[in-house]
C-alpha cells in the first residue's frame, strides 16, 4: 500500500497522533474556527475521516475577540487510563512582545465524548503536550514565552511540570528541560519513552520555510537532553524550492500494532506559479511562494532502531511525497458528497468563526431545508461574524450556492465568499443600492493590515427584485472567477479575475504571522445591527484536476 501526501489536505496543521488498539486518531489546530480541534480517524494511516470537533461549548472554548490566527493552537491528543486526554491553547493575543496563551485540558471516555469542561493548566506559553510516564505520573510540557528577550526570538525553551489528576492542577517545580539549537524558536514538544531513553521531539525555525523537526534525548526525565547529531529529523528548508512539500516540521510519532513507526507533520504546497528558485540560500522568498491551502498534514515512514535516533526511511530529512504504508489492510472511507443541503443540519465539514453561540449566527430549522444565516457584524469583526464555510482542499475547485434574500438596504448583504481572514477575502454579495434596488457586487481585500483596503472590482450589477440567485466561483490555482445566475437563467461571468494566491499564509505579513488556510462558504452581514438574514438552499464544492 502506497500513501500519497498530504494525508489531510487543506488547513490541518500541527498534527498530534495516537493509536488506540486498531484505531488511529489525528488532532489538528483549528485556530479561530469553531468548534475547536479537528480529529480524524483511520484504520490504515492512509484513509482518514473527520469524526469530531470536541470543543463545542463555552465551558470549553469561547474565542470571541481572538485575533486572526489566534484561538486553538497545537492540540495534543493522547490516551491513558481508559480515556482520551486533549490539551490545547487558546491564544488571545499573538502580536508584539507579549502573548496571552491559555492552556487547557479536557477528557473523554470515547473519542465521541462526552468531553469534559476544560481545566485551566497554565498560560506561560503555547504548544502544550501531555506525557504519561510508565509510573503513572503525568507531565505537561510547553514552550515558554520570554517577553524580555530581544531580537525576535522570545522562545525561552521547553518547560515541564507535573499534573495532578486528583487535584486537577499543575504541581511541583517547573523544569526547563531543553532550550533548542542554534536554529532557534523551539516549540511543539512531544515526549516519548523508549529503550531506556526519553526522546523529546520539538519544532524549530518558525512555521515558515525554515521550519524543522528536531530530536533530543536523555536518560533522565529532567535532562540534560542531548540533541540528535543529525539535528533535524525532518525539514524542507534545504530542498529545492520546487519540492512539493515545503515548510515541513511540527511533528508527532506513532507506533503501529506490528512495531512500525510513522511520523505525521505539517507542511505546505506553494502554488507552482509562485515558487521561486533561490540561488542565494540565505534568502527565502516567503513573499513570493504562496500556499492558499495553508499548512497541511503529511506522513513519513521512520526507521527507529533500538538505542538510536529515528530517521526517515527513504533517507535524508526532506519529506517524501509518497511512502510505503504500514502492514495493515487498506480501509477506505466514504468521500464527502459534492452537493450539500441542510435538511439534516449543518454538514460536518463546515465551521464558523469564534463564537460558541452558533444560534446567533445561523439556523437549519427556522426555514425547512435551508441554512438561514443572520447578518451580524462586518467581515472584519472578531466577535460576531456570520460566516459558515469549509476548507479549500484542492488547488483547483468549483463552488456554488443558491440563496434567497431581499436586502433591506445597502447595509444588508450576503453571498459566497473565499476567505482566509479579516483582511484577506473575495466576496460575491447580493445587496441593495442606495435606491433600494437589489444588486450584485464584489468586495475584495487582498492584503494584511496596514495595507488592507477593500476594492470594488465591478460596478453593481442589477438583479431582479426577488427570486433565488445562484452564485459560483471557479478557482484555478492563483486565479478566482465569480459568476452568477438569476432564476431560470444561464451562468454569467462577472468579468474579473481575482488573485486567489492572496488568500494564503504567505500573502501580506507572510508565514510566521498567518497560520490558517483558505475557506469557501456562505455568509451574511447586517451592519445596521438588525440581524436581517439570508437563506441558503444548497452548497456545492467540487475539486477539479488542473
Amino acid at each position: 500500500m502506497k500513501i500519497t501526501n498530504p494525508i489531510l489536505p487543506g488547513f490541518n496543521p500541527d498534527p498530534s497522533i495516537v493509536r488506540v488498539g486498531d484505531d488511529y486518531y489525528i488532532a489538528t489546530s483549528t485556530f479561530e474556527w469553531y468548534p475547536g480541534v479537528q480529529i480524524h480517524h483511520s484504520r490504515d494511516l492512509k484513509n482518514w475521516r473527520l469524526v469530531t470537533r470536541p470543543l463545542d461549548r463555552a465551558t470549553q472554548l469561547d474565542m470571541r475577540g481572538d485575533p486572526d490566527s489566534g484561538g486553538v493552537w497545537a492540540p495534543c491528543l493522547s490516551y491513558a487510563d481508559g480515556q482520551f486526554w486533549l490539551i490545547y491553547s487558546d491564544v488571545k493575543r499573538r502580536d508584539g512582545a507579549w502573548k496571552d496563551s491559555h492552556n487547557y485540558l479536557v477528557t473523554a471516555p470515547s473519542i465521541d465524548g462526552p468531553w469534559s469542561d476544560r481545566v485551566h493548566l497554565n498560560s506561560s506559553g503555547f504548544d502544550p503536550s501531555l506525557f504519561h510516564d510508565a509510573d503513572g505520573r503525568k507531565w505537561l510540557l510547553n514552550m515558554i514565552w520570554n517577553h524580555n528577550k530581544q531580537g525576535g526570538d522570545r522562545f525561552g525553551g521547553i518547560v515541564m511540570q507535573e499534573y495532578s489528576v486528583a487535584e486537577q492542577k499543575l504541581t511541583g517545580e517547573i523544569h526547563n528541560i531543553y532550550r533548542g539549537t542554534d536554529h532557534k524558536l523551539v516549540e511543539g514538544p512531544h515526549l516519548y519513552r523508549r529503550d531506556g531513553w526519553y526522546y523529546l521531539l520539538t519544532a524549530e525555525g518558525g512555521t515558515g520555510y525554515d521550519h524543522a523537526a528536531t530530536m533530543a534525548r536523555s536518560r533522565d526525565l529532567f535532562g540534560p537532553y542531548e540533541t540528535d547529531p543529525a539535528k533535524h529529523v525532518l525539514t524542507s528548508k534545504d530542498t529545492d524550492p520546487d519540492h512539493l512539500l515545503q515548510r515541513a516540521g511540527h511533528a508527532d510519532i506513532v507506533e503501529t500494532q506490528s512495531g512500525e513507526h510513522f511520523m505525521v507533520h505539517l507542511c505546505s504546497r506553494p502554488l507552482e506559479e509562485t515558487r521561486t528558485i533561490v540561488t542565494n540560500t540565505s534568502i527565502h522568498a516567503d513573499d513570493v511562494r504562496r500556499s492558499p491551502l495553508g499548512r497541511e498534514t503529511s506522513i513519513q515512514r521512520l526507521i527507529w532502531e533500538e538505542g538510536a535516533f529515528p530517521r526517515l526511511a527513504h533517507g535524508g530529512p526532506a519529506p517524501a511525497t509518497e511512502i510505503d504504508g504500514p502492514d495493515l489492510p487498506e480501509a477506505p472511507v466514504d468521500a464527502i458528497p459534492t452537493r450539500r443541503t441542510f435538511e439534516d443540519g449543518l454538514p460536518p465539514e463546515f465551521q464558523w468563526l469564534r463564537t460558541p453561540d452558533a444560534d446567533r449566527l445561523f439556523s437549519t430549522t427556522e426555514r425547512a431545508g435551508a441554512l438561514r444565516i443572520f447578518g451580524r457584524e462586518s467581515p472584519g469583526s472578531q466577535f460576531e461574524h456570520a460566516l459558515v464555510a469549509r476548507r479549500q482542499d484542492a488547488i483547483h475547485y468549483t463552488a456554488e450556492t443558491e440563496l434567497e434574500m431581499t436586502p433591506g438596504d445597502y447595509q444588508h448583504f450576503a453571498g459566497l465568499i473565499a476567505w482566509y481572514g479579516r483582511n484577506k477575502f473575495h466576496y460575491l454579495a447580493v445587496t441593495a443600492d442606495e435606491a433600494g434596488g437589489r444588486v450584485l457586487t464584489i468586495y475584495s481585500c487582498a492584503a494584511d493590515w496596514p495595507d488592507a483596503a477593500i476594492s470594488y472590482p465591478v460596478e453593481p450589477i442589477p438583479l431582479p427584485a426577488d427570486g433565488p440567485i445562484r452564485l459560483g466561483c471557479d478557482v484555478d490555482s492563483s486565479e478566482l472567477r465569480f459568476r452568477y445566475a438569476t432564476e431560470g437563467g444561464d451562468w454569467i461571468d462577472t468579468g474579473v479575475v481575482l488573485d486567489q494566491s492572496a488568500i494564503s499564509d504567505e500573502a501580506g505579513n507572510g508565514p510566521g504571522n498567518n497560520f490558517t488556510g483558505a475557506f469557501v462558504g456562505m455568509c451574511a452581514h447586517d451592519t445596521s445591527g438588525r440581524g436581517r438574514f439570508a437563506d441558503f438552499l444548497s452548497f456545492t464544492y467540487e475539486a477539479r484536476n488542473g
